[in-house]
């Protein structure tokens, strides 16, 4: 087959569910890592104390954890799978070699996401996404019941390395930690000026410098938190549901929503006030227990928000809501990226310098603005072209032809 009939999905080919849902999670990705952005993640309790509305932070930092924190990732992460099967699908269709298809996508999205983590900000997870995806091919010939049984084990995991942990007081992330903390004495950043680094950065050199041993701490985070099991195992829960074709076919499953939604919320809004709870005091009841309180509060949870969308979009299909959400989720991967870059310009002290000054509860005003915009941006460009432009340039280097772009 020639290179040129391979091509990815047409919009008449989309579907607006998944544009819509991959807007949303882009809204509390955002909403979920702002706090850090911002700055007000590193500073200490007593400099956060002094910002204007550290009253009302408290509530909105409870009202994170319960309703977002880890949900949207989780939604995001269940669509990239969703995404793996139609790629394999579509590739097949056209009779190209999935296999190549995939795997260039991979390596082009590796790369993107290695720019964004050294060079924007240290919080990427595109490069996580695709260095775990190029392990679904070998388990995409998995039965239903086979793939769905891997992916449980993937997400109870979790709870067994922090129970192990625990018990041993092992620290799996302690060689990458030494590797920070080596930067940090390297560049001058301490625990005094950690907070404030990025405020009062006055050189992209010293917005560098931060980003380097930013890269070290994201990995720790996703040692201690577990990431690798976690995302490989949505993964896997969104291929199955692409394999079913579940999308696509959302008013035969009506019930089974309904039923996904109602056990969803009984099970993940009780159990989610535990787990804000237990991340607002520091885990008062050990990891383990932390880690239950995720693996039952923040999954039904991310699975009811999904369920209840789609259940909305059956009652009102042509709901301009679901057109507005979709514009920004058709280029998720600008928006992902251009979210970082409007983050570096209005936080750090080569911009505007907000960070460290504001509120919690102003960040995520900010936050709010700065995705409007990002959807107005989103809708005037697909009115001219077809694809976002980084969607652009992912797809000709990863199909290997020249893609016309506009309209």
């Amino acid at each position: 087959m020639n290179k040129s009939d391979l091509s990815p999905v047409r919009s008449s080919e989309r579907y607006v569910i998944l544009d819509a849902l991959r807007g949303f999670a882009l809204l509390g990705i955002a909403m979920a890592n702002f706090p850090e952005f911002s700055l007000y993640t590193f500073m200490s309790a007593e400099d956060t104390a002094t910002l204007p509305l550290s009253g009302v932070d408290q509530w909105v930092r409870y009202l994170l954890y319960f309703f977002v924190d880890g949900k949207f990732y989780t939604i995001f992460s269940l669509l990239f799978g969703i995404g793996f099967s139609i790629i394999f699908e579509n590739v097949a269709r056209k009779g190209g070699n999935a296999l190549s298809v995939f795997y260039r996508r991979m390596i082009v999205l590796a790369f993107i996401g290695i720019v964004h983590l050294m060079f924007i900000w240290s919080g990427d997870i595109l490069l996580l996404y695709a260095l775990l995806g190029m392990l679904l091919p070998p388990l995409r010939k998995l039965s239903n019941r086979s793939l769905l049984t891997v992916a449980f084990i993937l997400l109870l995991i979790p709870v067994v390395v922090d129970f192990l942990c625990e018990v041993t007081k092992l620290r799996l992330s302690e060689p990458v930690v030494r590797m920070q903390q080596m930067y940090c004495t390297k560049f001058g950043i301490t625990d005094e000026n950690f907070a404030y680094w990025l405020h009062d950065a006055r050189s992209y050199g010293e917005v560098f410098q931060f980003l380097i041993q930013g890269a070290w701490v994201r990995m720790q985070e996703f040692i201690d938190g577990n990431r690798y099991f976690k995302v490989l195992g949505l993964f896997l829960l969104g291929f199955y549901i692409g394999r079913q074709h579940l999308y696509a076919c959302l008013e035969e499953k009506r019930s089974w929503l309904k039923k996904v939604f109602r056990s969803g919320l009984s099970v993940g809004l009780p159990v989610s006030v535990l787990y804000a709870y237990s991340a607002m005091n520091d885990h008062p009841w050990g990891m383990t227990v932390h880690s239950i309180f995720y693996l039952m509060g923040v999954y039904p949870l991310a699975f009811a928000y999904m369920s209840g969308i789609c259940l909305l979009f059956l009652r009102h299909p042509d709901s301009h809501v679901f057109r507005w959400f979709a514009a920004p989720g058709r280029m998720a991967l600008t928006n992902y990226v251009g979210q970082s870059v409007v983050g570096m310009f209005v936080f750090y002290g080569i911009g505007l310098g907000l960070g460290s000054e504001i509120s919690l509860f102003i960040t995520e005003l900010i936050v709010v603005m700065i995705y409007i915009a990002l959807q107005s941006f989103s809708s005037l460009w697909f009115v001219l072209f077809r694809f976002g432009p980084l969607e652009w340039i992912w797809r000709m280097l990863t199909y290997g032809h020249w893609i016309g772009c506009r309209k």
